[in-house]
């Protein structure tokens, strides 16, 4: 059930965002045209097939500029858009900016009960039966017929880290199908706003030794349902574009 769970938030089905870039740069969102003081209105949310609280994600005003906040008590979902079609093949980077109030305290990027962040961004690839074993192949025709999503392929997944060092990664302690790369670490410049950028083609390729296939869509989530503690995270300008 946990592994189900886990595999829930990276079964991301291409059906959204289907219109082709301009000049290279595909905004994913800057919240600017959002509602204050709502849900993120372009985003769906993913929510764990147990029965668990949900991260609260509002759009925030803050003078001229408007972004996401999350905000996490012993809770868990995420928000995501999704993509189909090849027309974002050529984006290889994404970027983004992000602020965080702290890091949770019992997080560890190794352990099932320290897989909590107070911010992470992360992408999900297609899924590739060639290069799946049976075993993983009848979990996911489980995973389909009991909760009607498409089989998940790999992610990679960008966090601001609780232990694990800034520039390290590790596979995810549920599931080898999903790395956590630690983007940021600690809780040193928690209260800034920070700006990241990442090939997630050439990350695909470094972390799963293989051609990265298809992506399917861009995922936010804080979470703290592991460690029951509390966690706030910010996101903004969330960009795909060509390389330079």
């Amino acid at each position: 059930m946990v592994f189900l769970s886990t595999l829930l938030f990276v079964a991301v089905a291409a059906s959204a965002l289907s219109a082709p870039p301009g000049n290279g740069v595909l905004l994913i969102d800057d919240f600017s045209a959002e509602r204050p003081d709502a849900a993120p209105s372009g985003w769906k949310k993913l929510l764990l097939p147990r029965k668990k609280k949900e991260t609260r994600y509002t759009v925030v005003r803050d003078g001229d500029n408007q972004f996401l906040k999350a905000e996490s008590s012993r809770a868990a979902s995420a928000v995501y858009k999704e993509f189909k079609g090849d027309e974002i093949r050529d984006l290889e980077i994404l970027s983004w900016r992000w602020k965080v109030e702290g890091v949770l305290k019992k997080g560890d990027e190794t352990r099932k009960d320290g897989d909590d962040y107070a911010a992470r961004v992360y992408v999900t690839f297609e899924y590739e039966p060639e290069k799946t074993s049976s075993f993983d192949k009848f979990k996911f025709k489980l995973l389909e017929a009991v909760y009607g999503l498409k089989t998940p392929g790999n992610a990679v997944n960008y966090i601001w880290a609780n232990k694990l060092k800034k520039g390290e990664a590790v596979k995810n302690p549920y599931t080898d199908r999903v790395v956590m790369v630690a983007v940021e670490s600690g809780a040193e410049l928690a209260g800034q706003w920070l700006n990241e950028e990442r090939d997630i083609y050439e990350d695909y390729r470094r972390y799963f030794h293989d051609t990265p296939p298809r992506i399917t869509g861009i995922v936010v989530m804080t979470d703290t349902d592991n460690t029951n503690e509390s966690a706030t995270g910010y996101y903004d300008d969330i960009i795909l574009k060509k390389k330079p």
